[in-house]
């Protein structure tokens, strides 16, 4: 697209791909090892490639040198492993003439055999999306992306759900779908979301801060960054869609899988901090920690950098039965004091002490968990009156 390379000369590629060391099992260990729940494999990205074997179009990896249907490959491994399958599709297509390419935001210009024509797209496109919500068994997700025309069809996603009738559809499709999709962190007020998102919400995000897919010469976030970013949107309540592109092998890069161990390693630690949680920022008076709740005990999740190697927690005035930090499973040491550099210099807040220095400096997000002996709601005062 940014190029402008003509969409015959693009073309030409199919007859390199041939991904010889894909091996979808191979992927799901790796997601299930670092604590993914569900896969969602691109089935056409913008180029209109088509990783399946679909009788819409002759550009499809039945045509390429690999000639196996990659969609057939996938599902049938998450469905042998019990890993919930999803799928990506791209509604702006840069290879079917019918779709009006008009070199808007993610489209290319306009080709000379092209011959726009709404209706026909239209047609080709759920003619594919009944080819892959009726072949691959149970599809539980569906992650439209580019709906540039921005034209609107509730009987879109009504015919993804009379063939799968379990599945969630985000909203960049044809109407206002299941969840919402921010992406990159961008799009959202982070500050009207402190307390949770007033829909479901999936944010996602890409571990290379170039592409979406394998790129050569990528340059990826650091892992610190994206466990801060998992930690901000699981906290708030949203799922996260971590993104990774195998190369022309079908192999992930090695930097992947170690930025991926890296944050398994972290969500291992902390991982029932999310887990059948709810939010509850609410219930505290900062705006750089993120709380969760479930019954009587509360998880405080530290944004990065972390200021200090103890926490004041305002309106909260009354001891834990117990306080430890998840990262180390290691004790805290808690009192209620009234401090000398706060602004309620009357009131005795807690205050959790001893954060491992060592910890304090490595970008590592910190989470501690709080149990107290009764209704947490009851033990604070309203968080607003606090609020600087």
């Amino acid at each position: 697209m940014r190029r402008r390379i003509p969409r015959e000369e693009y073309g030409k590629l199919i007859k390199r791909f041939n991904p010889t060391v894909w091996d979808p099992d191979a992927i799901i260990d790796l997601a299930k090892e670092v604590g993914m729940e569900y896969a969602c494999l691109t089935a056409k990205h913008h180029d209109g490639f088509c990783l399946w074997d679909t009788k819409q179009t002759a550009f499809n990896v039945m045509k390429s040198p690999y000639g196996k249907d990659i969609i057939r490959e996938f599902a049938d491994a998450c469905h042998r492993r019990n890993f919930p399958l999803g799928i990506y599709y791209s509604v702006v297509d840069w290879h079917q003439p019918n779709y009006p390419n008009e070199g808007r935001h993610h489209e290319i210009p306009s080709q000379p055999a092209d011959s726009p024509d709404w209706d026909k797209y239209m047609d080709f496109l759920k003619a594919q999306v009944t080819e892959l919500c009726t072949n691959y068994g149970e599809v539980r997700h569906w992650f439209w992306d580019m709906n540039v025309p921005e034209y609107r069809d509730p009987s879109v996603n009504q015919l993804i759900r009379s063939r799968q009738p379990n599945i969630v559809i985000n909203n960049r499709g044809f109407d206002e779908g299941d969840f919402g999709t921010p992406e990159r962190e961008y799009g959202h007020d982070m500050e009207k979301a402190a307390s949770g998102f007033a829909r479901h919400t999936e944010a996602c995000n890409s571990v290379g801060t170039q592409s979406w897919g394998y790129r050569k010469d990528e340059s990826y976030y650091s892992t610190s960054y994206l466990i801060q970013s998992i930690d901000n949107m699981l906290s708030k309540g949203a799922n996260y869609l971590l993104n990774v592109g195998p190369d022309g092998t079908g192999r992930i890069p090695d930097t992947v899988v170690e930025i991926l161990r890296e944050i398994g390693s972290w969500y291992g630690k902390v991982r029932e901090a999310f887990d059948d949680t709810v939010p509850a920022s609410e219930l505290a008076a900062r705006n750089d920690v993120s709380l969760t709740r479930r019954d009587n005990t509360v998880y405080v999740h530290l944004k990065s950098p972390v200021k200090a190697d103890a926490l004041v927690l305002p309106p909260f005035d009354v001891l834990p039965r117990k306080a430890m930090l998840l990262n180390t499973r290691e004790a805290l040491e808690c009192s209620t004091d009234m401090l000398p550099v706060h602004w309620q210099k009357e009131k005795c807040f807690l205050w959790i002490k001893g954060l491992p220095r060592n910890l304090l400096d490595s970008g590592e997000t910190l989470v501690i968990r709080l149990d107290f002996e009764g209704p947490v709601k009851q033990l604070t005062a309203d968080a607003s009156e606090f609020k600087g």
